[in-house]
């Protein structure tokens, strides 16, 4: 038996419930307040002292301790505030990302370099369906992915993938998850200052100025967004995921007027390059035949991985944004239109204006990064387009910078959900008055000084070994999401929770879920098996490739023997604690919408009016 008491600022009436096992509310001040059936079951050894303080507002819970699974993340603290929460004064982040912000960031977040110009290796090694293929997919397995953490974010949202992994699954998986995921977000950063310096050579040569320059000045404005305050970080992704959305419809656009003959040249392509060269594209000329063609298009599922790496971004801003399971599903539910309209049908279209073996393309792959390393502008200088080109590399120098920017913020936050879950130093988790882990962000832009290296070193080679360590890292952290929410989900149905209660529910589970798991797992052991085919064995692509599997399970394994943890059976599995503080933020949320309804009924059509009438249904 659990009481609830709650003063009311209205009034001096005390109102008390007693709380039985069934979990029926039945008032005990004399008033006949009918019992309430709660959704959650009361299971013993199930959950952690809470004491949810709003405002005028008190509600005590005296709940179970489940040790297994809250210790990871819950240290001893008596006071109010971090029952609530599970996070002491000052480490805090602020929840200042509203709908538009979290949807366009999560939108803006994939795309990237990947698309813009890895796409050109896809369709110069495999072919335009062999590409086209590969990238859908992948697709799927992302959406599958996706699905899978909106359903754990909109739930409880938590700090990091490796706050859900200890919680779900085993603290050793979140320990191993989240410093995969670091070292993912450690290297991206400089990984992109190094593509803008490299981008920026198309009009400047970096015999005139030195790539440290421009890395000098990228390097401290995405400090300084990423220093005043997630609202304005989510404000200025805000615009720029915007602009990067329309220009890829607008490139969508312009393929389909190339590929009917819409250009200078008049030359309608259709399906032209699909017969010659060829749908498909042999691997080399030792390497030929079908089994040439069939190791071209294995190996184009490497590129398709960094395609769309970071697009799980949406879980790691369900902690800063405004009523995330109002906000966070919308994010979620976006995933397959945006994977079919930016990716599916971009890569469609592209394979049908540039030829697999065109010259402009096989010159392009040795550009690296710049408009000119782009297949989008092969296809318009084919067309007879001139002026397009410059233009064009704007637009790919803010992608790289809007993904920079992004980088360092996943850095930060990072880093931070790993010291809130004691597997870093608490340090770590401190935050200022705006919500900015500042510790965690002065380490992360240490990192970004590897983009130096360019400056002495190719930074064609540089960027290639970036690449080959972020794609192993992001599919482990795929993986880990994935084998996460099938804990998840048998906790859920072991403890008999009603998922339709839920404010998301992913689609198609568990089987969706083993599906991707067991395609992620075969992409991370093949990802780069083409190191084996060549005369002679390369083993830089092979160490930078690969290494990211023997220091997970080196965290995995290394973490369990001196912990001593144990991958939690599923009727233990916590699924109720700081829950309530998220029930009480989707009340307010939904008196918080009832308000918004009325003043757009007011008749004020300002800005807000708009995007709530046009846009936010889409965005």
């Amino acid at each position: 038996m659990t009481r609830r008491r709650i003063n009311s600022d209205e009034g001096s009436d005390i109102e008390t419930y007693d709380i039985d096992t069934n979990n029926s509310f039945i008032a005990q001040n004399g008033s006949a307040t009918p019992s309430t059936t709660l959704n959650e079951k009361t299971n013993k050894n199930k959950f952690a002292s809470m004491v949810l303080e709003k405002e005028s507002d008190v509600v005590d819970f005296d709940l179970e301790r489940n040790n297994d699974s809250a210790n990871s993340s819950i240290c001893n603290d008596n006071s109010d505030d971090y029952n609530f929460d599970g996070k002491q004064s000052g480490q805090r982040l602020k929840k200042d990302l509203k709908a538009r912000h979290v949807s366009m960031i999560a939108i803006g977040g994939s795309l990237g370099t990947g698309l813009l110009i890895g796409t050109g290796t896809s369709l110069a090694t495999a072919g335009p369906v062999s590409m086209l293929i590969s990238y859908s997919f992948v697709g799927i397995l992302v959406f599958f992915t996706m699905s899978c953490l909106g359903e754990m974010a909109t739930y409880i949202p938590l700090d990091g993938f490796t706050s859900y992994a200890s919680r779900y699954c085993d603290p050793a998986l979140g320990f191993a998850v989240g410093y995969a995921y670091l070292i993912k977000y450690f290297i991206l950063p400089p990984n992109q200052l190094t593509a803008a310096a490299l981008v920026i050579q198309y009009w400047v040569d970096r015999d005139t100025v030195n790539p440290g320059v421009w890395i000098t000045i990228f390097l401290v404005i995405i400090v300084a967004i990423n220093t005043f305050g997630v609202k304005f970080f989510g404000e200025f992704e805000f615009w720029l995921s915007s602009f990067k959305v329309l220009v890829m419809l607008g490139l969508i656009i312009l393929l389909f007027v190339i590929m009917l003959g819409g250009g200078p040249n008049h030359d309608r392509l259709g399906f032209r390059y699909w017969k010659d060269p060829g749908a498909f594209k042999e691997y080399s000329e030792s390497i030929n035949g079908d089994k040439g063609k069939f190791v071209a298009f294995v190996s184009c599922f490497v590129y398709a991985l960094f395609c769309y790496l970071g697009i799980e971004l949406t879980g790691i801003v369900a902690a800063e944004a405004e009523n995330p399971r109002k906000n966070i599903p919308k994010a979620i539910k976006l995933t397959m239109y945006r994977i079919i309209i930016f990716y599916v049908i971009t890569i469609f279209l592209l394979g049908m204006c540039v030829a697999s073996n065109d010259p402009s393309l096989l010159e392009a792959r040795t550009k690296s990064t710049s408009a000119a390393a782009s297949p989008f502008v092969v296809a318009i200088q084919n067309s007879g387009i001139k002026v397009l080109p410059h233009i064009f590399n704007v637009c790919v120098l803010l992608f790289v910078f809007s993904a920079c920017n992004s980088d360092l913020y996943v850095s930060s936050r990072s880093l931070y959900s790993l010291a809130i879950d004691n597997k870093a130093p608490k340090i770590f988790a401190t935050t200022n008055r705006w919500g900015i882990p500042y510790y965690s962000l002065g380490v992360s832009v240490l990192f970004c000084l590897l983009a130096y290296m360019s400056v002495s070193s190719g930074s064609a080679k540089v960027f290639n070994y970036f690449v080959n360590v972020v794609s192993i890292c992001g599919v482990l952290s795929w993986i880990s999401i994935l084998i996460t929410f099938i804990c998840f989900d048998r906790a859920v149905r072991a403890q008999g929770i009603d998922r339709s209660t839920f404010a998301y529910v992913a689609p198609f589970q568990p089987y969706g879920a083993y599906f991707s798991l067991f395609f992620c797992c075969l992409l991370a052991l093949i990802k780069n098996f083409t190191v084996f085919l060549n005369h002679k064995f390369d083993h830089e692509n092979f160490i930078t490739g690969y290494i990211g599997l023997p220091i997970f399970f080196f965290c995995y394994f290394g973490y369990k023997w001196v912990k001593k943890t144990r991958i939690i059976p599923p009727e233990e599995v916590d699924l109720y604690t700081f829950k309530a503080a998220i029930d009480q933020e989707e009340e307010d949320g939904k008196i918080e919408d009832a308000k918004l309804q009325e003043r757009l009924k007011s008749g004020n059509k300002n800005w807000e009016w708009f995007y709530e009438k046009y846009l936010g249904k889409i965005f």
